[in-house]
């Protein structure tokens, strides 16, 4: 073992560019995890297993970027909360306006539209919708009464293209398609050429009117959706579910348990052996054969067992892997204390009669923080695959969008046979990164605190 000094350790480890490109990875990630702190609502992730958060979104959609290396465009999902919004009276009658405006540029229909609103009106109301195409054509879609309210109430109703009153509305306008309407989809009349059945580019307009005897009466909420087949930087998968979302979030989460784990394990097996070799004799016996029996434990399967027994509490799983991650660094704490307390300044400070406390943490302890550093590196990545390993055994804590999490929900929903490469691909990549810059700067360390290692 050398007896470099701090300034030593760092400037070889700024001369070695393996450990200078995981600092960079590690400062990437760092990143990344305090935008999604900072930009993702704490809401949406812990809505992460709660399906009604996530009904506005397609399933299993495309990442949208595909597009740019697609000859024919995929629909992209659209959701449009920003209405155009008008208000008329005339005769006691009030009419309230939302108009929503698309550019529909794809090669494909969309798979649906869906109108979501909230409105507050008493009496009889009546809402109608209607959507104006590229070439002119004016179709009219829906027309329905909303529930009699006594008073100034809310409803809210959502309103799908597979309702069976828009398919008989667009039927009686038949007369202004040259082709039969028959066994298509309300979406794709709506965005098929009046000429043949083929895609109509352009802009559309969606006309909302609520109808009512009340000049207090108003459309609240109002959302607009496209059923794409394409949606955000990292898709959706079964559970409509932004992957986006998750990935972000699985970053700070995986570096939490990774570094959490690593540090209290190296603390642990650095205070225990330290102490055992130290101490020496009999304490060193008991404390190594119980250090043993820890160690001769096959930890996956005790980490299977005590999570299905006890809990899969994210937190409790970090406890876990505390458990059986400082054996081995205790042993190797031993043979270097057992060095260390030989040496001069060692006995000089027994012979003073100073406390065994202080020798250890002033004078041995001291000697082995580079090789602490080391390890706490090199440790971090056991930890995230053993938590990713464990999600994706379904034995992770569902509630928590770890990258494990992710690959367990995409394996049970076949993501892999469905060839839905997003949801696979991401997670997995991500977890190579995250150990890999952690492996770089291990061995960065590990080269500068073992002489020996270097070429």
């Amino acid at each position: 073992m050398s007896s470099i000094t701090p300034t030593e350790i760092k400037e070889e480890f700024f001369k070695n560019k393996i450990g200078i490109t995981g600092i960079v990875i590690l400062l990437i990630l760092i990143l990344t995890s305090i935008i999604a702190v900072i930009t993702i609502p704490v809401e949406t992730f812990k809505e992460w297993n709660n399906p009604g958060s996530w009904i506005s979104y397609p399933k299993v959609a495309i990442p949208v970027w595909v597009n740019l290396f697609l000859s024919e465009k995929i629909p992209e999902h659209k959701i449009l909360e920003s209405p155009k919004i008008n208000y008329d009276t005339a005769e006691n009658i009030s009419v309230t306006y939302h108009q929503f405006g698309i550019n529909f540029d794809y090669d494909d229909f969309p798979n649906d539209f869906i109108y979501e609103f909230s409105a507050k009106y008493s009496g009889s109301t009546l809402l109608q919708m209607d959507v104006i195409r590229p070439d002119g054509i004016h179709l009219k879609l829906l027309s329905t009464s909303l529930p009699n309210l006594d008073s100034n109430s809310i409803h809210s109703e959502r309103v799908f293209s597979t309702d069976d009153s828009i398919k008989k509305n667009l039927i009686l306008q038949s007369d202004k398609f040259l082709f039969s309407l028959n066994n298509l989809s309300a979406e794709d009349i709506v965005f098929s050429k009046a000429e043949k059945q083929e895609i109509l580019k352009g802009n559309y307009i969606f006309l909302i009117k609520m109808y009512g005897n009340n000049s207090e009466n108003k459309i609240q909420e109002s959302k607009l959706i496209i059923g794409g087949k394409a949606f955000g930087i990292m898709g959706t998968d079964e559970l409509r579910r932004d992957l986006a979302v998750g990935l972000l979030w699985g970053t700070p989460l995986a570096l939490f348990i990774g570094l959490v784990v690593s540090i209290a394990s190296v603390v642990m097996g650095l205070l225990y052996g330290v102490y055992a070799g130290y101490r020496g004799k009999k304490t060193d016996e008991v404390m190594m054969r119980f250090n043993d029996v820890i160690y001769a434990l096959p930890a996956l399967p005790f980490l299977i067992i005590l999570s299905v027994t006890i809990s899969n509490s994210i937190f409790v799983l970090v406890g876990f892997l505390m458990v059986f991650g400082w054996v081995g660094i205790a042993k190797v704490a031993r043979s270097m204390s057992l060095q260390i307390k030989t040496r001069g300044y060692v006995e000089a400070a027994i012979m003073m009669g100073q406390k065994d406390s202080k020798i250890v943490l002033r004078h041995i302890l001291p000697q082995l923080l580079p090789y602490a550093f080391a390890s706490i590196a090199i440790s971090v990545p056991a930890a995230i695959t053993t938590e990713a390993g464990l999600s994706f055994l379904g034995l992770g804590d569902p509630s928590f969008p770890t990258w494990g999490q992710i690959l367990h929900d995409a394996n049970v929903y076949g993501a892999a046979s469905r060839g839905l490469w997003w949801w696979i691909l991401p997670p997995g990549v991500m977890i190579a990164i995250t150990g890999l810059a952690f492996v770089f700067i291990g061995n960065a360390l590990d080269s500068i605190v073992n002489p020996k290692l270097k070429r």
